[in-house]
């Protein structure tokens, strides 16, 4: 089963040429046996599911596949996409259980039923099937691997899979591009999901919405006990609201019931604190936090107050709400109300070591309070450096026990965030690939999901990139740095001997594919990292090169260096080297300040 998890686990047997004599002849020697039909009742993004699978199924075998609806012109294979087809082959076919998100992949005699629940689930069973059973992977937005095979037989298959996760959104900048969401099955807010791929989870507001709900400059003149009082006087700096005040909570409702109004696709609307401490410390609102033993406890009952009053008028959206810096530690005594989702944020947190690890003992132990008693708990996850984006950030090794570790604690969504700024990121695409897998079945090894996206992506650059990737990551873990998502390009893995060494492993990869244009370039990219480094750190890499007694492996001058970086940079649409500075300003100035 090659350690795929659930998914693979449920499948019986799928084996193409060499089957069996009762198997699907989908296609033969570059001919179609089969034909694609579609139900009369079949939503856009059915009819896109059935296109997509004709469209690949053409560039896998050379055939082109008719599309049609029943009774599908008397062909011998039917390939039945969505529930109201396969009704063609099961009369008693229901979606029952498959929620928005799963999925049905079965033969049936002579069919082969394709289905799910709606609006994605149909989708989703088509690049399930075009993955497993075919082996079609979707890298990056502009990276692919479709095999070529002029036969396919389909032997017995029987597939039915829900995902534990229903929110799942891998939030870096490539990630985004809508045909590369749904056939990977992100399903977040910020992917550019239309109706016809499935549409998303849409929020009203994403995060931080305390002032744009309730603005100062609308409302502190005349309502300033709306607002946070800090050592006795009410403010609006860097603050936060005044949550035991009835008359601004009927405000902030009013407010919202407005924008629920105008954005009605939406099915979360956030209320959540600003992206700062300074909660209000009045004697009400800290008579709530004592009793509550957090000021999450104060933070849960206005929320609840929240999610209670919209909900007679708009019963499917949920209010959602952060455990967050202050808010973090879990209440004593009230819950989150049914139509309440808590996303527990990690930021705090050390990333070369896995959640589970003793060294993060603080946040595994709120997680486990909260999975107690929140129905929809969510995960905002960091898997970037916000600091130095372009910057080695070995975290690699803990992506999938993280995940894991999240679904084992009653998790129903997550929110991985990256570098959502930019392109170029170190490994992007890598980050982004390997979490839509975690997200969609977190029982999948991540370490193989790695290793899978490597050989694909990079070619016979891979071993090389695999071996960079391990000096990285063995020098993280071998002097003990906390590796947060602001990490210092000073930190202590980040030395002359790591990096050079690793610099070594990416020559080589470039090298193997030197032939490759496309490849090459890719290696090109993932060399920007180690370039970025040693030019943050010039006059310091001189002095330990030195001390070494080891040769020098960047090109003798910083100014050249750096060209050489915003060559590839510029190519690869690189605009941010952080989370919020445009342009290539850090580098430059690393530049100035280097002496050779």
């Amino acid at each position: 089963m090659r350690g795929f998890g659930i998914l693979r686990l449920i499948i019986a047997v799928a084996v193409w040429a060499g089957s069996p004599a009762n198997a699907l002849t989908i296609a033969r020697k570059g001919e179609a046996k089969a034909v694609v039909v579609v139900g009369a009742d079949a939503t856009e993004a059915e009819r896109h599911a059935a296109a997509e699978l004709a469209s690949f199924l053409e560039q896998i075998t050379g055939a082109k596949f008719e599309t049609a609806s029943p009774p599908a012109g008397g062909a011998t294979i039917r390939l039945l996409v969505g529930p109201g087809a396969a009704k063609l082959a099961e009369s008693d076919f229901s979606t029952e259980g498959l929620g928005s998100d799963g999925i049905v992949i079965r033969k049936a005699g002579r069919d082969l039923i394709l289905a799910g629940g709606r609006p994605r689930g149909t989708l989703y069973a088509v690049y399930t099937f075009l993955e497993d059973e075919l082996g079609c992977r979707w890298w990056a937005s502009d990276a692919s691997t479709i095999p070529s095979k002029e036969t396919v037989k389909v032997g017995k298959l029987d597939v039915r899979y829900v995902p534990v996760l229903e929110y799942r959104e891998s939030f870096w900048f490539d990630a985004f591009d809508g045909d590369w969401a749904v056939r990977n099955k992100s399903n977040g807010n910020s992917e550019r999901l239309d109706k016809k791929r499935g549409g998303k989870h849409v929020y009203q507001g994403f995060v931080h919405t305390f002032y744009p709900l309730i603005p100062p400059g609308e409302y502190f003149k005349d309502h300033p006990e709306w607002f946070s009082e800090i050592g006795g006087k009410r403010t609006t700096d860097h603050a936060q609201l005044c949550l035991t005040n009835e008359q601004m909570r009927k405000e902030l409702v009013k407010n919202l019931k407005e924008r629920l109004r105008a954005n009605p696709a939406a099915t979360i609307a956030s209320v959540s604190q600003n992206d700062w401490r300074r909660n209000c410390q009045c004697s009400s609102c800290a008579a709530v936090e004592k009793a509550e033993g957090s000021p999450a406890g104060l933070m849960i009952r206005f929320v609840n107050a929240v999610a209670e009053d919209i909900e007679q008028e708009f019963p499917n959206v949920a209010i959602s709400t952060l455990a967050y810096q202050y808010t973090r530690k879990p209440p004593k005594h009230v819950r989150p109300r049914h139509n309440v989702i808590v996303r527990l944020c990690s930021i705090e947190c050390s990333f070369s070591k896995p959640l589970a690890d003793e060294r993060n003992k603080a946040f595994r132990d709120d997680i486990v309070g909260w999975s107690k008693m929140c129905n929809r708990l969510y995960i905002w996850d960091y898997t970037t450096n916000f600091r130095h984006h372009i910057m080695p950030h070995p975290n690699l090794r803990v992506l999938g026990p993280n995940v894991k570790f999240f679904a084992e604690h009653n998790v129903k969504g997550i929110f991985e965030q990256g570098a959502y700024t930019t392109n170029g990121a170190e490994m992007a695409e890598l980050r982004a690939w390997v979490l839509a897998k975690l997200l969609w079945d977190p029982n999948r090894d991540g370490e193989k999901l790695i290793d899978e996206f490597i050989d694909g992506y990079y070619g016979a650059a891979g071993p090389h990139i695999k071996e960079y990737l391990k000096v990285t990551h063995d020098a993280v873990e071998a002097g003990g740095d906390w590796l947060g998502c602001f990490s210092a390009h000073t930190a202590k893995f980040l030395s002359f001997e790591t990096l050079s060494r690793g610099w070594k492993h990416l020559l080589a990869a470039e090298a193997a594919v030197e032939n490759d244009p496309d490849l090459r370039f890719r290696v090109q990219v993932a060399q920007l990292p180690v370039m970025y480094t040693f030019i943050m750190r010039w006059d310091q890499m001189r002095r330990n090169a030195k001390a070494a007694g080891a040769d020098w492996p960047m090109h003798e001058s910083a100014r050249k260096t750096f060209e050489r970086f915003v060559e590839i940079a510029k190519k690869k649409n690189v605009t941010r080297l952080n989370e919020h500075t445009a342009g290539y300003g850090p580098l430059e100035e690393a530049v100035k300040r280097a002496k050779k």
